[in-house]
């Protein structure tokens, strides 16, 4: 069985944003798997996992586990469902849920970084700056403190 990744319906249209295509967009991600990879590892430094409901069965298309797997996101959803499970039976090649449960673990973690990034990409024009501001914050949390003051926060 080839296992998917899935979007919630409710955050298709950030992720659609997301998908640079073509030259002249301001999106900063190639593929889908790298904004779900990015969302997932956001959920997992802010411990926010959140099931994804119904989601969504065109575009974004569920992506299949390969993908990620071709692009060496296969250790980010190991890492997640370690992470989320305490248990190192989630990485067994022969159990037969196993793969199920890490892939329904990365999609509730990517869901939660959807949320965060919703949130933060509010009001946005380019998404690419802000992205590289928030992930400048998020290096740094310490150094931002007294240096600006930023109105997004009240959007």
């Amino acid at each position: 069985m080839v296992h998917r990744v899935r979007v919630a319906k409710d955050k298709a249209e950030l992720v659609r944003s997301l998908l640079r295509q073509g030259e002249l967009t301001t999106a900063p991600f190639p593929t889908y798997a790298d904004i779900l990879a990015f969302a997932a590892a956001l959920g997992a430094k802010h411990k926010r996992r959140s099931p994804i409901g119904s989601a969504v069965s065109r575009e974004p298309t569920p992506v299949a586990l390969d993908i990620f797997i071709s692009r060496g996101y296969d250790r980010l959803i190991q890492l997640l469902a370690i992470l989320a499970t305490e248990e190192a039976s989630i990485l067994s090649p022969t159990e037969a849920n196993a793969e199920a449960r890490r892939v329904e673990i990365f999609e509730e973690y990517a869901n939660g970084g959807l949320e965060i990034l919703q949130g933060e990409l509010r009001g946005a024009v380019d998404y690419t700056e802000t992205l590289l501001l928030l992930l400048t914050f998020e290096c740094n949390p310490n150094s931002q403190e007294g240096n600006s003051f930023d109105l997004r926060r009240f959007l």
